[in-house]
């Protein structure tokens, strides 16, 4: 990270207003045709005031805050207040559910709450951080909770002295970001300011962004690097929570409007994008580059999205999670050109080079590791557990020391390599390849089967959609079940369609153990980005069907 760049990420923002005030930072989409902006200069002079209001409140250097704003220039102006006063947002996906949100806030023990009316409603009724929170502002009507409203919390701003932000220090907390949940419980992650910086130097730099971009940005998380890279953030009329249901309708009419340099979308949303584009021979031409994460993207829709862009754009995937983004990224060029080919003969997923951090492969372990040594290191070809360190890692969870213990390792300095989860393994061009996640192995007596290899060969055949590798019974001795969802409007015979899968399997020596098909009608996924299939519910699901049919 270049030295001359600001500690506190909202440092950016001012930088950005002086630079260019009057263009727009955000702009909020409503419905086809109409749309609401912000101005950098607009959106620098509402955060200050805010700020200034907030402490004025109470709410200022330290203060856990609880945001649950839905994507709008509210949230925008509230999210780089509450960075600007040297506050901890802590943010927390609100479709996780009542009950994940429940313990989300219990974990964090925030002492400020600002959220929508329904938000405030929600967390009175449901007790959410009753013992903790002593500060309420609403976005919107105030009804039987109290607090204050957003107009008040300004108007203090006006009232107050001038706003300066405050001196941070690298490893002081900025954030609590949580986990999606789609593999275990939800998680808070500590971002600190420095992790902030970090990872704007690094998405500019991997990407070539540059100060008058704008990017159609359809998650909030995202959204909010656009104005600190000089980036307009474009919010579509969608709901963040559900991007495979977003209207690709009003994503194109966006892009088009605002001539859109830069995108990004989960893998479910680009997927519905691009077969409207194909369906109606689409072109998207002021696109630079589009971005995608939460999952592989398969093959196919990279070349259904190609045929929107010019000639040369590619779309990115960079790899990484919560904890750690990003740790490695590549274009849709190389995928379509080069590694398919090995993933569809079950090498795994090709995620590219690693950037900005210190990445190792080691032996597959369920254990907490306390002290990093070299001796886990496995050689390049070997499939194990990827760990990663460097100024984008995360140290640590909130007041949560086992999970802390489980997924970090103290490497002698200070520091900590995370374990990222996934299994994977590292070829002789230093690309990363990813086999899945380390918790969906299945451990049979003969061995080890990895989700994502055995997968890719069955994906493969014409009327399967997805499948889905789950293991049933004890561990060491478990039945690996392959659950399959099919295309939309398959008609052949289930018996047919298990003997060709099964002819498929057999042709591989890593698959010929997949001995069970079972048919599914909808996976269930992950919430934030309607990607990752969750195999623990299937497992659950196929362990009961398998118990069934013997």
């Amino acid at each position: 990270m270049a030295t001359d760049q600001p500690i506190n990420v909202a440092a950016h923002l001012p930088r950005m207003a002086r630079a260019q005030p009057d263009a727009p930072a955000v702009i909020l989409q409503h419905g086809l045709d109409r749309y609401t902006q912000l101005s950098f200069k607009d959106l620098d002079v509402e955060s200050n005031l805010l700020a200034a209001g907030l402490a004025q409140h109470d709410i200022g250097f330290g203060t856990r805050t609880v945001l649950m704003v839905k994507p709008s220039l509210e949230f925008f102006a509230l999210t780089f207040a509450l960075l600007k006063a040297g506050a901890v947002p802590v943010l927390i996906d609100p479709g996780l559910g009542l009950v994940h949100l429940k313990r989300c806030i219990a974990d964090a023990e925030p002492q400020a709450f600002i959220g929508i009316s329904k938000a405030q409603a929600a967390r009175v009724i449901l007790g959410w951080g009753s013992k903790s929170i002593r500060t309420r502002v609403t976005v919107g009507s105030r009804w039987f909770w109290g607090g204050t409203g957003y107009a008040t919390v300004k108007k203090a701003g006006l009232a107050a002295p001038q706003f300066k932000l405050p001196e941070v220090k690298p490893d002081d907390p900025a954030a609590i970001l949580f986990t999606s949940g789609s593999t275990g419980p939800p998680k808070g992650a500590v971002y600190t300011h420095s992790i902030f910086a970090a990872q704007v130097e690094a998405l500019r730099q991997l990407y070539d962004i540059t100060p008058g971009e704008r990017d159609l940005a359809t998650f909030p998380l995202f959204a909010l690097f656009g104005p600190a890279l000089g980036m307009t953030a474009i919010v579509p009329d969608m709901d963040a929570s559900r991007p495979a249901r977003a209207k690709p309708e009003r994503l194109v009419a966006a892009i088009q409007k605002w001539n859109a340099t830069n995108m990004f979308g989960s893998p479910a949303l680009l997927d519905r994008l691009s077969r409207y584009g194909e369906m109606y021979a689409l072109k998207l031409p002021s696109l630079k580059r589009v971005l995608s994460a939460g999952a592989p993207v398969e093959p196919v829709i990279l070349e259904r999205m190609q045929k929107l862009l010019a000639p040369g754009v590619e779309v990115f995937t960079p790899y990484g999670a919560t904890e750690a983004l990003p740790v490695a990224s590549i274009g849709s060029a190389e995928v379509l050109n080069d590694t398919r080919h090995a993933t569809a003969r079950g090498a795994g997923i090709c995620v590219g080079r690693v950037h900005g951090v210190d990445l190792r492969i080691i032996r597959i372990f369920d254990e907490p590791i306390a002290h990093w040594s070299d001796d886990l290191i496995l050689p390049a070809g070997e499939v194990g557990e990827i760990t990663v360190r460097g100024p984008v890692v995360t140290q640590s969870y909130f007041k949560r020391p086992e999970q802390t213990a489980a997924s970090k390792i103290a490497d002698g300095s200070g520091r900590f390599w995370h374990r990222m989860g996934d299994v994977g393994s590292l070829d002789s061009q230093g690309r990363l390849w990813m086999c899945g996640r380390k918790s969906h192995r299945v451990q049979t007596r003969a061995g080890l089967l990895f989700s994502v290899p055995c997968e890719a060969i069955f994906n493969q055949h014409a009327q399967v959609f997805r499948t889905a590798l789950v293991g049933v019974g004890q561990a060491l001795a478990q039945t690996p079940v392959l659950c399959v969802e099919l295309v939309e409007g398959s008609r052949t015979k289930r018996e047919q369609l298990t003997r060709e899968l099964l002819e498929l399997g057999a042709q591989h020596a890593h698959t010929r153990a997949i001995r069970n098909v079972l048919f599914h009608s909808g996976f269930p996924v992950d919430i934030r980005h309607n990607a990752k299939i969750s195999r623990e519910k299937l497992s659950l699901w196929a362990a009961k069907r398998v118990r069934s049919e013997n």
